[in-house]
C-alpha cells in the first residue's frame, strides 16, 4: 500500500500524495512488474532493482529498494525517480567545494 510521495519541484509522474495515499500501487500501467518486485524483497530474492526509460525527452532512472528492520525482516519498499539526462552528460571533474 503506497503511504508517500515526495512532492519535489520536478515531476516525473503526476501524481499526489492524496492520490497515492491507500492504494496498493502507484503503477496504474506496470502494476504487475512492480509486484513481481516486492514479491522478490517480500521472499529474500533480492534486494535492489534499477531500470531506466526514455520519456519526454527525460532519461530518467527509477531505483527499488528493499526495506529492512534490524533483523532482516520486510518492511516495505523505496522507489527513487530521477531524471539523469543532466548527469549523463558531465564530465572532468568537480571538486566537493567548487
Amino acid at each position: 500500500m503506497v503511504k508517500y510521495f515526495s512532492e519535489g519541484k520536478e515531476r516525473i509522474f503526476n501524481r499526489t500524495n492524496h492520490w497515492a495515499e491507500g492504494r496498493k500501487s502507484s503503477h496504474p500501467i506496470s502494476v504487475h512488474v512492480v509486484e513481481k518486485i516486492v514479491s522478490d524483497f517480500k521472499n529474500g530474492v533480492r534486494d535492489h532493482v534499477d531500470f531506466w526509460i526514455q520519456m519526454k525527452g527525460m532519461f530518467i532512472y527509477i531505483q527499488y529498494f528493499s526495506v529492512r528492520d534490524k533483523e532482516g525482516s520486510f518492511m516495505g519498499t523505496l522507489e527513487v525517480t530521477q531524471n539523469i539526462a543532466g548527469i549523463r552528460e558531465l564530465n572532468g571533474e568537480k571538486g566537493l567545494m567548487e
